[in-house]
């Protein structure tokens, strides 16, 4: 498979949140502001071409009876690098995915990545999976969080981080509150999902 399809996949055809369904817990938590989806992106995609590339150049040498612990301390690393700048440079942002930052380390689709594609193919492909499918990632939690921040506050692009209130689409009034609890993220993607499976189906 040439190196473009293996971008492409984790835009489309393999996105881990509209058709493998993994990772779903920072969706739904973290999906109240488009900020807060870009950010846990960001950090994904971060994690995500870094440890590609590193199972992938040690593939060789890692033995198949320890290679889970093995990708397991190399996500780890990187996660710390996320976690450690983030706290540095966005406190704020780093404060709100709280918790989330570090679970990056057992997220499926890392961990699914590394396993199935990083550790079997070469470096340029894995480099190519990694990004694409953190950009899948992004993009579907960055649709989510705009939806819920939209609906739920009736601003969007607020981002306190960096001084900018947002833009205020509707009247605080109309914002239904259950955009920003669980139900409304369960909501909101399953509704995603369904548009999307239906646009799939009339294209084939």
């Amino acid at each position: 498979m040439s190196v473009f399809s293996d971008f492409k996949n984790g835009l489309g055809n393999e996105n881990p949140t509209f058709r493998l369904l993994i990772g779903m817990c920072p969706v739904l938590a973290t999906s109240l502001a488009v900020t807060n989806g870009i950010g846990m992106g960001i950090a994904a995609t971060f994690v995500l071409v870094g440890s590609n590339v590193i199972v992938s150049l040690l593939r060789s040498f890692i033995p198949p009876k320890i290679r889970i612990p093995c990708f397991v301390v190399v996500i780890a690393s990187f996660v710390t690098i996320v976690d450690l700048v983030m706290a540095a440079f966005t406190p704020g942002l780093h404060k709100v995915l709280g918790i989330f930052i570090p679970l990056i380390v057992v997220n499926c689709i890392i961990l699914a990545r590394a396993e199935a594609f990083a550790s079997k193919n070469p470096v340029v492909n894995s480099l190519a999976d990694g990004l694409g499918m953190g950009l899948g990632f992004t993009l579907a939690l960055t649709l989510l969080s705009a939806i819920r921040e939209l609906l739920g506050t009736g601003t969007i692009l607020a981002a306190p981080d960096f001084g900018f209130p947002g833009i205020h689409i509707f009247n605080k009034d109309f914002a239904p509150v259950m955009m920003l609890l669980p139900p409304g993220a369960f909501i909101t993607l399953g509704l995603l999902i369904g548009l999307i499976n239906t646009l799939t189906r009339r294209k084939a």
